[in-house]
Protein backbone atom coordinates (compact mmCIF):
# COMPACT_ATOMS: atom_id res chain seq x y z
CA UNK A 1 0.00 0.00 0.00
CA UNK A 2 1.35 3.41 -0.93
CA UNK A 3 1.29 5.59 2.17
CA UNK A 4 0.25 9.24 1.96
CA UNK A 5 0.44 11.83 4.74
CA UNK A 6 -2.99 13.18 3.81
CA UNK A 7 -5.69 10.51 3.35
CA UNK A 8 -7.43 12.59 0.69
CA UNK A 9 -4.33 12.24 -1.51
CA UNK A 10 -4.64 8.46 -1.29
CA UNK A 11 -8.40 8.61 -1.78
CA UNK A 12 -7.94 10.67 -4.95
CA UNK A 13 -5.35 8.18 -6.28
CA UNK A 14 -7.55 5.18 -5.49
CA UNK A 15 -10.66 6.87 -6.89
CA UNK A 16 -8.80 7.64 -10.15
CA UNK A 17 -7.84 3.96 -10.44
CA UNK A 18 -11.42 2.90 -9.68
CA UNK A 19 -12.76 5.31 -12.29
CA UNK A 20 -10.46 3.68 -14.86
CA UNK A 21 -11.23 0.08 -13.88
CA UNK A 22 -14.67 -0.29 -12.30
CA UNK A 23 -17.31 -1.37 -14.82
CA UNK A 24 -20.11 0.67 -13.22
CA UNK A 25 -20.45 3.59 -10.80
CA UNK A 26 -17.00 3.89 -9.18
CA UNK A 27 -18.56 6.75 -7.19
CA UNK A 28 -21.09 4.40 -5.53
CA UNK A 29 -20.90 4.18 -1.76
CA UNK A 30 -22.84 2.44 0.97
CA UNK A 31 -24.16 5.11 3.32
CA UNK A 32 -24.96 4.04 6.90
CA UNK A 33 -27.14 6.18 9.15
CA UNK A 34 -29.03 5.77 12.43
CA UNK A 35 -32.67 6.85 12.74
CA UNK A 36 -34.34 8.67 15.63
CA UNK A 37 -34.98 5.34 17.40
CA UNK A 38 -31.34 4.29 17.08
CA UNK A 39 -31.97 1.76 14.31
CA UNK A 40 -29.24 1.52 11.67
CA UNK A 41 -29.93 1.67 7.96
CA UNK A 42 -27.61 1.37 4.97
CA UNK A 43 -28.19 2.05 1.29
CA UNK A 44 -26.16 2.76 -1.84
CA UNK A 45 -25.88 6.37 -3.03
CA UNK A 46 -23.58 8.13 -5.46
CA UNK A 47 -20.87 10.59 -4.50
CA UNK A 48 -21.56 13.65 -6.65
CA UNK A 49 -18.99 16.04 -5.25
CA UNK A 50 -15.78 16.03 -3.25
CA UNK A 51 -13.01 18.32 -2.14
CA UNK A 52 -9.95 18.12 0.10
CA UNK A 53 -12.13 17.77 3.20
CA UNK A 54 -15.44 16.12 2.32
CA UNK A 55 -17.70 14.15 0.01
CA UNK A 56 -21.20 15.14 -1.18
CA UNK A 57 -24.32 13.12 -2.05
CA UNK A 58 -27.87 14.21 -2.92
CA UNK A 59 -31.33 13.02 -1.96
CA UNK A 60 -34.98 13.88 -1.42
CA UNK A 61 -35.18 15.72 1.90
CA UNK A 62 -38.28 13.67 2.81
CA UNK A 63 -36.42 10.36 2.34
CA UNK A 64 -35.60 7.92 5.12
CA UNK A 65 -31.91 8.86 4.92
CA UNK A 66 -32.68 12.58 5.24
CA UNK A 67 -34.95 11.87 8.22
CA UNK A 68 -32.16 9.84 9.85
CA UNK A 69 -29.60 12.57 9.21
CA UNK A 70 -31.93 15.16 10.73
CA UNK A 71 -32.14 13.03 13.88
CA UNK A 72 -28.44 12.09 13.98
CA UNK A 73 -26.28 14.18 11.60
CA UNK A 74 -23.45 11.65 11.48
CA UNK A 75 -22.85 8.91 8.92
CA UNK A 76 -20.40 6.40 7.54
CA UNK A 77 -19.64 5.94 3.84
CA UNK A 78 -18.08 2.81 2.40
CA UNK A 79 -16.58 2.70 -1.09
CA UNK A 80 -15.95 -0.89 -2.21
CA UNK A 81 -14.07 -1.33 -5.47
CA UNK A 82 -14.28 -5.07 -6.03
CA UNK A 83 -12.15 -5.18 -9.18
CA UNK A 84 -9.31 -3.44 -7.30
CA UNK A 85 -9.85 -5.42 -4.07
CA UNK A 86 -9.96 -2.18 -2.10
CA UNK A 87 -12.33 -0.28 0.13
CA UNK A 88 -12.40 3.07 1.88
CA UNK A 89 -14.52 3.94 4.92
CA UNK A 90 -15.25 7.54 5.92
CA UNK A 91 -17.00 8.42 9.17
CA UNK A 92 -18.00 11.87 10.35
CA UNK A 93 -20.59 14.60 10.74
CA UNK A 94 -22.98 15.45 7.93
CA UNK A 95 -24.36 18.90 7.06
CA UNK A 96 -26.57 20.27 4.30
CA UNK A 97 -24.97 21.87 1.26
CA UNK A 98 -26.05 25.42 0.43
CA UNK A 99 -28.72 26.14 -2.17
CA UNK A 100 -26.24 27.40 -4.76
CA UNK A 101 -24.23 24.17 -4.66
CA UNK A 102 -27.39 22.05 -4.85
CA UNK A 103 -28.71 24.14 -7.77
CA UNK A 104 -25.42 23.80 -9.65
CA UNK A 105 -25.34 20.02 -9.32
CA UNK A 106 -29.07 19.62 -10.04
CA UNK A 107 -28.66 21.47 -13.36
CA UNK A 108 -26.12 18.84 -14.51
CA UNK A 109 -28.56 15.94 -14.07
CA UNK A 110 -30.27 14.49 -17.15
CA UNK A 111 -33.79 15.84 -17.71
CA UNK A 112 -35.47 12.56 -16.73
CA UNK A 113 -33.54 12.50 -13.44
CA UNK A 114 -34.59 16.09 -12.71
CA UNK A 115 -38.23 15.22 -13.41
CA UNK A 116 -37.91 12.10 -11.25
CA UNK A 117 -36.74 14.22 -8.31
CA UNK A 118 -40.06 16.08 -8.51
CA UNK A 119 -42.21 12.99 -9.08
CA UNK A 120 -40.86 10.71 -6.35
CA UNK A 121 -42.05 10.63 -2.75
CA UNK A 122 -38.78 8.86 -1.98
CA UNK A 123 -38.94 6.05 0.62
CA UNK A 124 -42.72 6.42 1.01
CA UNK A 125 -45.18 3.60 0.13
CA UNK A 126 -46.35 3.55 -3.51
CA UNK A 127 -49.61 2.02 -4.69
CA UNK A 128 -48.28 1.01 -8.10
CA UNK A 129 -45.60 1.76 -10.67
CA UNK A 130 -48.37 3.21 -12.86
CA UNK A 131 -49.07 5.84 -10.19
CA UNK A 132 -45.43 6.94 -10.23
CA UNK A 133 -45.36 7.05 -14.03
CA UNK A 134 -48.54 9.16 -14.03
CA UNK A 135 -46.90 11.62 -11.60
CA UNK A 136 -43.84 11.70 -13.86
CA UNK A 137 -46.05 12.55 -16.87
CA UNK A 138 -47.71 15.35 -14.87
CA UNK A 139 -44.33 16.81 -13.92
CA UNK A 140 -43.12 16.53 -17.52
CA UNK A 141 -46.14 18.57 -18.64
CA UNK A 142 -45.61 21.08 -15.81
CA UNK A 143 -41.98 21.72 -16.83
CA UNK A 144 -41.80 21.46 -20.64
CA UNK A 145 -38.40 22.00 -22.22
CA UNK A 146 -35.01 21.79 -20.59
CA UNK A 147 -35.49 24.26 -17.74
CA UNK A 148 -36.52 22.36 -14.62
CA UNK A 149 -35.97 24.10 -11.27
CA UNK A 150 -34.62 22.14 -8.33
CA UNK A 151 -37.43 20.98 -6.03
CA UNK A 152 -37.33 22.71 -2.63
CA UNK A 153 -37.44 19.24 -1.02
CA UNK A 154 -34.33 17.95 -2.82
CA UNK A 155 -30.75 18.82 -1.89
CA UNK A 156 -27.36 17.52 -0.86
CA UNK A 157 -25.39 16.55 2.19
CA UNK A 158 -21.68 16.93 2.88
CA UNK A 159 -19.92 14.28 4.97
CA UNK A 160 -16.72 15.62 6.53
CA UNK A 161 -14.72 12.61 7.71
CA UNK A 162 -13.21 12.47 11.16
CA UNK A 163 -11.82 9.02 10.33
CA UNK A 164 -10.85 7.50 7.00
CA UNK A 165 -9.84 3.85 6.78
CA UNK A 166 -8.12 2.24 3.79
CA UNK A 167 -8.38 -1.52 3.28
CA UNK A 168 -6.55 -3.51 0.63
CA UNK A 169 -6.89 -7.23 -0.01
CA UNK A 170 -3.88 -9.46 0.64
CA UNK A 171 -3.32 -13.18 0.11
CA UNK A 172 -4.58 -15.47 2.88
CA UNK A 173 -6.84 -12.71 4.22
CA UNK A 174 -3.76 -10.94 5.61
CA UNK A 175 -5.24 -7.62 4.50
CA UNK A 176 -3.59 -4.25 4.86
CA UNK A 177 -5.53 -1.62 6.83
CA UNK A 178 -4.69 1.91 7.83
CA UNK A 179 -6.94 4.33 9.69
CA UNK A 180 -6.48 8.11 9.61
CA UNK A 181 -8.01 10.19 12.42
CA UNK A 182 -8.43 13.95 12.15
CA UNK A 183 -6.53 15.95 14.75
CA UNK A 184 -7.65 19.15 16.47
CA UNK A 185 -4.90 21.04 14.61
CA UNK A 186 -6.36 20.14 11.20
CA UNK A 187 -3.92 17.36 10.35
CA UNK A 188 -4.23 13.59 10.41
CA UNK A 189 -2.86 10.84 12.64
CA UNK A 190 -2.44 7.41 11.01
CA UNK A 191 -2.49 3.97 12.58
CA UNK A 192 -2.02 0.57 10.98
CA UNK A 193 -4.69 -1.96 12.01
CA UNK A 194 -4.57 -5.72 12.25
CA UNK A 195 -6.56 -7.37 9.44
Amino acid sequence: MQHAADPFDRFEAWFAEATASEPSDPNALALATVDARGRPSVRTVLMKGRDRHSIVFYTNLCSAKADALAAHPHAEALFHWKSLKRQVRMNGPVASVDDAEADTYYATRPRLSRLGAWASFQSRPMESRAMFEARLAEIDARFPGEETPRPPFWSGFRLTPETIEFWEDREGRLHERERFTATVTGGWRSQLLFP
